[in-house]
């Protein structure tokens, strides 16, 4: 082995070592870019919003309502799209565990705030499921654009509605549907308690 080879390969093996890291590195600090929904949207919105409007149709128009709170209304819409009624980062298990135990079904558990007290006459614009937490381009962005993509949150809204909302325009997207809440009868304290709901850790 000649020394100009030796010094090629122990500069290859200095390269390759620091690209290694690097990337060690990165993904311990990026986890909400290779979660779940690195390689396809694990957590399908539009399922879980199909989902709702096939109970609303089974219902009357009206979308699955509990005195017990959203997730109680979640655990009802039993159509096989558990993980779509869910979000990114959080674990669908809940729908199992709460229909075989009957047990509450705590909001916290759930990573998408689902609105409750409407029916399918609202005002199509409603966000009716959004994500809790916003993710690099949404659940529906994965490789390779996941790695430089903004955080964002995927919505449904009434009027089967898919949208992508970048969270910088997050506060004004919220501060809307507040007001088409309020609009459509429900109270402010309660409109707002939807958009104020924070993620877990």
């Amino acid at each position: 082995m000649t020394s100009k080879f030796k010094r090629r390969l122990s500069v290859f093996l200095g390269v390759a070592l620091a690209i290694a890291l690097f990337c060690s590195v990165y993904v311990r600090t990026h986890p909400l870019v290779f979660n779940e929904s690195f390689w396809g949207h694990a957590h399908c919105i539009v399922g879980g919003g199909q989902s709702l409007e096939a109970y609303a149709k089974d219902h009357q128009g009206q979308f699955p309502f509990s005195t017990n709170g959203y997730g109680a209304a979640l655990v009802l819409v039993n159509a096989g799209w558990d993980e779509s009624l869910t979000g990114p980062g959080y674990d669908a298990r809940v729908f199992e565990r709460v229909r075989r135990t009957g047990e509450l079904a705590p909001a916290s558990e759930f990573g998408r705030v689902y609105v409750q007290g409407l029916s399918a006459t609202n005002d199509p614009e409603i966000a009716l499921l959004f994500d809790k937490l916003p993710t690099p381009g949404g659940d529906h962005c994965h490789f390779p654009r996941r790695l430089f993509a903004s955080p964002a949150r995927e919505v449904w809204t009434i009027g089967s509605g898919h949208l992508v909302i970048l969270e910088s325009d997050w506060p004004a997207y919220s501060q809307r549907q507040v007001e088409l809440l309020v609009k459509a009868g429900l109270p402010s304290a309660q409109a707002k308690s939807y958009y104020s709901e924070k993620p877990k850790e």
